[in-house]
Parts: C-alpha cells; structure tokens; sequence
C-alpha cells in the first residue's frame, strides 16, 4: 500500500505463500500465490498461482520476457492494422469527393 500510494503509476508484485499475505496480494497490481503447507488462501486469492518456490524464476524471467513480447507485438500489429484499414478509406474518400460513400461494407467492420 505504502508503494502504490507513493508511487501510482509503477506495476507492483506481490508474492505470498499464507493467509496472512492475502491484503498484500489482492492490493498489488499482480499477485502471486505459493501453495504450500500455510494453506490455499494466497493461491486462490492470487492472479498467478505456483506450487513450489522454486517455479518462481521461471515465472518472473521466462514469463515475464513473454508477456512482455507478446504485448508489444500487438501494439504493432494493431497500429499496422488500423493503417491498412484506415488509409483507403482516406484514399477512397479524397477520390470521391468526400461523399460520404463508405469503401468497406458495414458487415466488415
């Protein structure tokens, strides 16, 4: 809590293996529950939830690079895509003299 409301606009990540680390997951913007001896209640409460300790490397650095690549690969898809759709319409427009006539049926959209 001290974190976001010093600092709102970076990610924060909350690891916890107890019921006791529930707040603290629920409040941070991923969580990440261990299912262990303590219980299941930071697993069930968590976004992510691992068995072991030792999965969480994998999770932050393997994970984490992929989510992060996938996510930038469609911002760029998306961009590329509006372009496609976007600049014949603009080109169809000027040909047309701004008529009003749509260049794609409305069952594409």
């Amino acid at each position: 809590m001290m974190v976001k409301g010093e600092h709102p606009d970076k990610t924060t990540l909350s690891i916890g293996d107890g019921a006791n680390d529930v707040k603290m997951i629920l409040s941070a913007d991923i969580g990440v529950g261990i299912s262990g001896k303590e219980g299941q209640q930071a697993s069930r409460a968590a976004d992510y939830a691992i068995g072991q300790f030792q999965y969480l490397q994998t999770l932050l650095f393997i994970h984490g690079r992929e989510s992060y690549r996938r996510n930038s690969y469609l911002v760029c898809f998306t961009f590329f895509k509006n372009v496609l759709f976007v600049m014949p319409q603009f080109w169809f427009g000027i040909k047309n003299a701004f008529s009003g006539q749509t260049f794609y049926e409305q069952w594409q959209y």
